[in-house]
């Protein structure tokens, strides 16, 4: 081993030279160089972008992997720098359950060859969020790992290096300083009589030393402020550089949310599939079940797609007379309305959004719907379009 007794001591020197400095700085004592306004700017941005970048990416770990487990294995496989292992999502493996019960079951009985049509659908909806996590793995979570173990890396190496360059630049012009302040003090108050020639030789020997000492410490300044000179426009460019950072992230956070989006329809599309293959049950196989072919085809974006499915039928319909409710004396509320809602039919209450209504609940009405008066209009109204109010 290769040991360098002197530029350990050197080393040695310099870092206790700066931990004086810094330590006089945070004690009042010593002068410190600012840095503008606009480079301080950038360093305050920067910081706030490491901040909020690591948040995001550890909440969004979590959602897309809520076991801890999971995400501590795949970070030691990656840190292993080999690749995980496949894992099936718990939507695959619940449809894998209902597939080998209704084997025992027997798929022809009418529990079996439901279990089979649910499972099935389990399975493609395990796929979907199978795709859904290496999309948003690769297009979200990856560049923003980038980030934080690259970019942010070599800012914070070059950030310490324009630290310690700082602090020997004020350390250079303390010495200066000092090397000023005793010359002065020699050349004003001589320390030698007249009329002792031997005397005057050690003040003049004295001054020289102090004038070599202050071209010294002169030159020592020089070369401190041009590397901290150049040092600080080194980093103000990677600082700089913070907002093309922000324009990749965007680019990526679209890409999310598009991958999301596509996620959550097909979702939405597989459980209309399952819900009109179940609705086309006979009614002693799938009791009180409602047939979703009679449902109007909306929107996955529509809230009336995602209405009570327990709504009551026909015949409840029928019965339930608008015109004979009576508000009851007590237990009328106020509700603001959620979104647009068109009456289906003339029992129903057409609602607008921002809209403030009374309601109240009567016997006999489903608990997904209220009846709703505004004026001299009244109707049933789905709950999930209302915030009611106290």
């Amino acid at each position: 081993m290769d040991f360098n007794v002197r530029k350990f001591a050197t080393d040695a020197g310099i870092f206790f030279s700066r931990a004086v400095q810094f330590t006089e700085e945070k004690l009042g004592q010593a002068e410190k160089t600012e840095l503008d306004a606009h480079f301080e700017n950038l360093l305050s941005r920067a910081d706030c972008t490491k901040n909020w970048t690591e948040k995001i990416y550890r909440q969004t770990e979590v959602v897309l992997q809520p076991n801890p487990g999971a995400r501590i294995e795949e970070f030691l496989y990656e840190k292993l720098d080999r690749k995980v292992p496949p894992r099936p999502t718990n939507g695959e493996i619940l449809g894998q359950f209902m597939l080998e019960a209704a084997k025992e079951f027997g798929a022809e009985t009418p529990y079996g060859s439901t279990l089979i049509k649910v499972g099935d659908c389990q399975r493609r909806l395990g796929g979907a969020e199978r795709e859904f996590l290496q999309t948003s793995s690769i297009s979200f979570l990856t560049p923003l790992r980038n980030f934080l173990e690259g970019d942010w890396r070599t800012i914070s190496r070059e950030r310490k290096l324009l630290e310690n360059l700082r602090l020997d630049l004020d350390a250079c012009k303390a010495r200066l300083k000092k090397a000023k302040a005793a010359e002065t003090k020699a050349a004003a108050v001589p320390d030698f009589q007249e009329t002792r020639p031997r005397n005057y030789v050690l003040s003049a020997s004295a001054s020289a030393l102090w004038n070599e000492e202050l071209d010294k410490a002169e030159h020592e300044l020089r070369v401190a402020q041009t590397e901290f000179d150049r040092q600080a426009e080194v980093t103000r460019l990677l600082l700089e550089g913070i907002s093309s950072t922000h324009v990749n992230h965007l680019r990526c956070l679209c890409e999310f949310v598009e991958a999301q989006a596509m996620y959550y329809s097909q979702c939405h599309k597989y459980m209309l599939e399952l819900q009109r293959e179940l609705g086309s049950c006979s009614g002693d196989i799938c009791p009180g079940s409602l047939d979703v072919n009679c449902l109007p085809d909306r929107s996955p974006t529509d809230p009336s797609a995602f209405l009570p499915l327990n709504s009551s039928s026909p015949l409840e319909r029928d019965a339930l007379q608008i015109e004979e409710v009576q508000p009851p004396a007590s237990g009328t509320r106020k509700a603001k309305v959620l979104y647009d809602y068109d009456a289906a039919d003339s029992i129903e209450l057409s609602l607008r959004a921002d809209e403030l209504i009374t309601v109240y609940t009567v016997p006999g009405i489903d608990s997904d719907w209220l009846i709703g008066e505004r004026g001299n209009q009244k109707g049933r109204v789905p709950v999930t379009y209302l915030e009611l109010l106290s």
